[in-house]
């Protein structure tokens, strides 16, 4: 294939989340996609040297440096939240199709204003919700009817990365965009509680969510647990279907006529499990197959800004019933005190 045809993508940060955009460029390039990891960008000289070493790129300090190159086409967006719109307004000025990591920005507004520069320089835009890439939720989609109660968990030992946002918008927001894409349904009422337990932030959460539909759903989220649990299980007519995002499976438990044709016995003759094909694979590489296919292609990216803006708008409300909460905890401390 000849060069003019191969992509020059770019990583912008080049800490935990954006070394493994720049292994998967390389690792894709490898594999024959028509792309090449030709930068990565990180105001640290030390960092991006040693990640642009790795692969072969070109290291720079920062997206100005990026932009005179003027031979990017495309670019991950991994730096801190509350960096994102200051990184990727330019990059869409310039004519770089950009994905951005989740959550999309630090709030509704900075969202508002990516939405408004990619639609105005007609970019692709894709936001980082990487579970969505799964390929146990991909194989769930097809299964999905009408979803009437979700118990979801995501549990994760302390780590030191991500500290920049609080356990919501670091960790559940992935389930919340996930529960929105197969729920359908405006969200009616949020309850919610959550504590700092190792950082200044909401290190675990728990989230009660009632949607227009009746659909209801519980969601945890830890970053201070003592093992790594990811599963999503939810009911909805005639069937109980689990998802482990970690080990990438799906088992589906249907009662009577609802039971699939593949479907095996299970100890209680009513109830038949199924366990549906799943074609293991890294979800990074799915994710950033698919930009770079939309880039190409340019049609629209399978995750889009407004998916993100969605996705973080429920994260903030979440917050903001976290917030709610600790004050009628702060006032009945105070009315015992008196």
């Amino acid at each position: 294939m000849s060069s003019e045809h191969i992509l020059n993508v770019a990583v912008i940060g080049a800490g935990a989340f954006g070394k493994n955009h720049a292994r998967v460029y390389h690792e894709l390039a490898q594999q024959g996609l028509p792309i090449r990891l030709a930068a990565v960008v990180d105001a640290d000289p030390a960092r991006a040297d040693q990640v642009a070493g790795q692969y072969g790129a070109r290291a720079l300090g920062s997206v100005e440096q990026l932009l005179t190159f003027n031979e990017i086409v495309a670019a991950s967006v991994a730096v801190p939240t509350i960096d994102h719109l200051a990184v990727a307004r330019p990059l869409l000025e310039n004519g770089v199709d950009v994905l951005i990591e989740k959550p999309l920005a630090f709030s509704l507004a900075e969202a508002d204003e990516l939405i408004r520069v990619a639609r105005q320089n007609k970019r692709i835009a894709q936001v980082g919700h990487l579970e969505r890439f799964n390929p146990a939720v991909r194989a769930t989609l097809p299964l999905v009817t009408k979803p009437m109660f979700f118990e979801v968990h995501r549990l994760s030992v302390f780590t030191p990365r991500s500290l920049d946002v609080d356990v919501v918008l670091d960790l559940m927001i992935h389930d919340l965009d996930v529960v929105l894409t197969f729920v359908k349904s405006p969200v009616k009422d949020v309850r919610a509680v959550g504590l700092p337990i190792l950082s200044s932030k909401v290190d675990i959460a728990n989230v009660r969510m009632e949607f227009e539909s009746g659909c209801v759903a519980n969601f945890t989220a830890s970053r201070v647990s003592t093992e790594r649990v990811r599963k999503l299980r939810f009911f909805q007519p005639g069937q109980y279907v689990s998802i482990d995002y970690g080990r990438q499976d799906v088992l589906v438990f249907s009662v009577g006529r609802s039971a699939t044709p593949d479907a095996v016995p299970s100890v209680n003759p009513q109830i038949a499990m199924a366990k549906p094909e799943v074609a293991s694979e890294e979800p990074l590489q799915a994710e950033l197959r698919s930009f770079i296919g939309a880039v190409r292609s340019r049609t629209a990216p399978a995750v889009s800004l407004e998916d993100g803006r969605r996705a973080l708008e429920l994260a903030l409300e979440v917050l903001r019933a976290i917030g709610e909460h600790a004050g009628r905890l702060e006032i009945a401390h105070q009315s015992v005190a008196h």
